[in-house]
């Protein structure tokens, strides 16, 4: 068993303040998640006990239970029986799960993480521009080609389809950037694939890719970003209404 640093509960809870009473589970997972991602806290660092975080928070202990559960599902804390809970990771490992949790109980319709999921892109598309190495520039290139030779193969489309999206991403020289936009992207992925449902509308995407991949392999930032923002409007439309059609059913 690793060895764990010092118990800092009494430091933890002085920490955390009071939730009004009645809070749901949701409440008190955010409160944690605030203080997990602040920064203060080292991977490994034994939590309070069940009873201590729920007098400190002023809720009852199933609640803070079941956000621990929660919070353990999300790879966030490690529950260890008859020892404690514990923090995985740093601050910064733990961001793509915070967000994930915090995008998933907020409740966001599905048009406000398409507009998120635009803005990012198009900035990505903007950063690649200017950063994009020799092998990123070809490796753009070789998607764009995968998805002309894949129009009747829709789903080896779509592969094709995120590889250039995941190259572009990891041009853009940001981690926390590609965190976030992992998290839209996963949190649509449901509609994603299925954003292409014809020859057509492949064809269509080619053309949109090939504009942004030529404009990265010209330097372009502004050329980059507005090829972009066209096709994020196509697949934005296509997505918002495969959306409609499932909700439908």
């Amino acid at each position: 068993m690793p060895a764990y640093p010092d118990d800092r509960s009494a430091e933890i809870a002085a920490a955390l303040e009071v939730l009004p009473t009645g809070s749901p589970v949701s409440q008190v997972a955010r409160r944690l998640m605030d203080l997990f991602t602040g920064g203060s806290l080292e991977p490994g660092t034994r939590l309070p006990p069940e009873r201590q975080l729920a007098t400190t928070l002023n809720v009852g202990r199933s609640a803070v239970r079941e956000a621990l559960a929660a919070l353990e599902i999300l790879g966030i804390v490690d529950v260890r029986a008859g020892s404690g809970t514990y923090l995985r990771g740093t601050a910064s490992d733990l961001l793509p799960q915070t967000l994930r949790w915090g995008l998933l109980i907020g409740q966001k319709n599905t048009d406000e993480m398409l507009e998120l999921r635009s803005g990012l892109e198009i900035y990505v598309a903007r950063l690649a521009a200017g950063r994009a190495s020799a092998d990123q520039r070809a490796a753009l290139a070789a998607s764009v080609a995968r998805m002309r030779e894949s129009t009747a193969e829709l789903t080896a489309f779509a592969r094709a389809d995120a590889e250039f999206h995941e190259t572009l991403a990891a041009a853009a020289g940001n981690g926390t950037l590609v965190d976030l936009l992992h998290v839209v992207r996963s949190l649509l992925q449901v509609y994603a694939d299925r954003a292409v449902h014809d020859a057509a509308a492949a064809e269509l995407a080619i053309e949109e890719h090939a504009a942004v991949r030529a404009a990265v392999d010209a330097g372009d930032a502004d050329l980059a970003a507005s090829a972009m923002a066209a096709h994020m409007a196509t697949a934005s439309r296509r997505l918002s209404e495969d959306s409609g059609r499932l909700r439908a059913r």
